[in-house]
């Protein structure tokens, strides 16, 4: 019995599927990091709420702190 030759065209129509699958995959994995990640800021966002609702702080206080420079964070 001859083996059939495998022709280029075959070999690239292979490669094609071998490359949109790991495409697929690539696209889910990005998808559920951009999930993970939404999660988690919203997470931050609502811890960060409860301790500027619990602080003895005023809002206007609150606010001065986190546009104020440090003078050390310029220097690093």
């Amino acid at each position: 019995m001859a083996r059939r030759k495998i022709t280029l065209d075959e070999k690239i129509e292979k490669q094609k599927q071998i490359v949109f699958k790991a495409k697929e995959h690539y696209d889910a994995a990005v998808a559920e990091l951009n999930e993970l990640n939404k999660r988690r800021d919203e997470l931050r966002k609502k811890e960060l709420l409860e301790a500027i609702s619990s602080s003895k702080r005023s809002y206007e206080e609150i606010l001065r702190f986190l546009q104020t420079t440090d003078e050390n964070d310029e220097n690093e």
